[in-house]
């Protein structure tokens, strides 16, 4: 193993090169007849932009951009389902760069996965500059499309096979944010439910802005231009008109132009259709240092029927100085009631943004590889969790390091990061092979390298807390690791179990004397069903200075220890193969903490 692993591993953080290594250029794969393969779903869409698309600034208006966002993903969602589609729902849009007037904008869109009734569309917008042949990414979206017949009701979709390896980790993946996306509205419940920001006190300031001098509200007539062949309403065009309101709100709270820097993820409420008033209102709801929060309402009515929710959005957005630095904003000082129920709900959304802007993310840079542990960010760490692995697990440059009676050890090195992949067949079903390696407690019966483990908390069915102690190797003394433990079933056939660990730091569980506080930046088990009785193990682990000296022999060739401590794992196993006793985590030891101590 060579020194530099270790100057680099601990400043490279959990799946950050992962996700740069998707974020960019994919290559294009080939058939067998060398034609290059592309998506039959991908749409691409570029458009040079006018003065008639910008905004005072001689920039693209973002709900422009949000409409051609809109009906490239849409035109996508309707070639894999071969009927008409509208937009469900939004995740978290985050604007990288702002394009000027003569710039060429670039949309691409593709079918991730198709659910039953439901489709995941990734979207990615890049920007060109034709005159110093220049390119820039500007954002990136995921959108939730569902297909309806003409005459009603929602179409059985078919699934989506993918055919490379960039699209087998975006189709995993897109199960992982679709769970998130469920549990969504649940985490802001309780995060409200908190006593911190139920508590919130408005801090007063001389010059601070009444909220509702940035109330706007704007009624916008639905014309046959503005819908599909459906006569229902684009979900872009309901965007833009959203967010034209939102930059008036935000541009009195400090008389200045302001710049929009992200959208939070939104869902559509309801159809609207041609002929329908659309009620548009927003006012800022809490301003930050250098941040503000605008929310959005859309209401829709035809005649002199009841106002109907379509839509509510929060968009952040700042005002920046001619450099281009963010500048100091003004404090709000919200309305009595709900304008004060805005102001502390703002409050935990921002917490919320963080959390998924760094974690889900992977800018480890900016953010401890151990990230704090609590319950507002639990769904966001265990969807890096997986995330992870799988991104890990998808990699297709391993190579061989050695073999031992069908025990193969796979190394593969990425931006002087060092990872390693063990893999075996074993004859037991896959599922119950997941539910034995998935209780750590257990590990200790076939693992050297685990001396001790509790179980801390269990957080639901799915996540676990852990504290694992490893015997001390030379000089190093014992280790301890605080780990989360994630383990997901197969969403389709073909699909493998996953068990994926990272750490995670708890203000219950300091470093304590006598032992030394690991890091595990992506490890786990990926469990594949070769057919009912035999299984494909593989464990995967991205070294870290902490984890290498336990594996380093086994790299150099000096050793084969990870085949002993495989073929005790099959034993183990073996031992329980037809066991169907319940295992621990169905009743955690008394000793569990309670949530509200973390």
């Amino acid at each position: 193993v060579r020194p530099q692993y270790h100057n680099h591993l601990k400043r490279v953080g959990g799946c950050r090169h992962y996700m740069e290594s998707i974020s960019g250029t994919p290559k294009m794969s080939r058939h067998q007849n060398g034609e290059e393969y592309r998506n039959p779903t991908e749409v691409k869409k570029s458009q040079i932009v006018m003065p008639c698309h910008a905004n005072h600034r001689q920039e693209l208006s973002v709900g422009e951009l949000l409409k051609w966002m809109d009906s490239t993903a849409c035109l996508s969602a309707e070639r894999h389902a071969g009927c008409p589609c509208v937009t469900v729902s939004v995740d978290d849009i985050h604007f990288e760069h702002t394009i000027g007037v003569g710039q060429v904008v670039n949309i691409k869109a593709k079918v991730n996965r198709a659910f039953n009734t439901s489709m995941e569309v990734g979207i990615v917008v890049s920007c060109e500059d034709l005159f110093s042949d220049t390119h820039w990414s500007v954002c990136r979206a995921v959108a939730t499309f569902v297909s309806q017949r003409t005459t009603g009701g929602k179409v059985q979709l078919r699934p989506l096979v993918p055919c490379t390896q960039a699209e087998q980790v975006e189709h995993s993946l897109a199960a992982e944010r679709r769970r998130m996306r469920l549990v969504h509205a649940d985490i802001m419940k309780d995060l409200l439910a908190n006593r911190a920001f139920q508590q919130v006190e408005v801090q007063e300031a001389e010059k601070a802005v009444p909220a509702e001098r940035t109330r706007v509200e704007s009624v916008e007539l639905v014309l046959p231009t503005h819908a599909n062949h459906q006569v229902n309403t684009f979900g872009g065009q309901i965007m833009a008109w959203m967010e034209n309101v939102a930059t008036i709100a935000a541009s009195r709270l400090c008389n200045a132009h302001p710049t929009l820097q992200s959208i939070d993820m939104f869902h559509f409420r309801g159809p609207s259709h041609v002929g329908d008033r659309l009620v548009l209102k927003a006012i800022v709801n809490n301003a930050f240092k250098n941040s503000m929060e605008v929310g959005v309402c859309a209401e829709a009515y035809q005649g002199e029927e009841p106002l109907r929710h379509i839509n509510s959005a929060f968009m952040t957005f700042e005002i920046r100085d001619q450099e281009g630095k963010p500048c100091t904003l003004p404090r709000i000082r919200p309305e009595p009631l709900e304008g004060m129920r805005r102001y502390q709900e703002a409050i935990a959304r921002n917490k919320i943004r963080l959390d998924r802007k760094y974690i889900i993310s992977c800018k480890q840079t900016e953010v401890p590889l151990s990230v704090p542990w609590d319950l507002s960010n639990q769904v966001y760490l265990s969807y890096n969790n997986v995330s992870a692995l799988k991104m890990l697990a998808a990699r297709n440059n391993w190579l061989l390091n050695s073999e031992k009676n069908k025990v193969s050890l796979y190394t593969l090195e990425q931006k002087q990061v060092l990872s390693f992949k063990v893999e075996t067949e074993v004859d037991i079903p896959a599922e119950r092979a997941f539910m034995l390696l998935s209780d750590l407690s257990k590990r200790v019966e076939w693992d050297p390298n685990y001396e001790r483990c509790e179980l801390i908390l269990r957080v639901n069915d799915d996540d676990f807390l852990y504290r694992v102690v490893t015997p001390s190797i030379g000089q190093d003394g014992v280790q301890d690791f605080i780990l989360l433990a994630s383990r997901r079933p197969p969403c389709d056939s073909g699909d493998p179990y996953v068990i994926a660990l990272r750490s995670v730091t708890l203000p219950t569980h300091p470093p304590t004397e006598g032992y030394n506080r690991g890091e595990v930046l992506c490890a786990g088990f990926s469990i594949l069903e070769v057919s009912k009785d035999i299984s494909k193990i593989s464990y995967f682990n991205q070294a870290s200075p902490e984890v290498l000296p336990y594996i380093s022999t086994d790299i150099a060739g000096l050793s084969s220890s990870f085949y002993g401590i495989f073929c005790t794992c099959n034993t183990f196993l073996q031992e329980n193969r037809v066991d169907h006793a319940s295992t621990p985590q169905s009743q955690p030891p008394s000793s569990t903490l309670k949530r509200t101590q973390l």
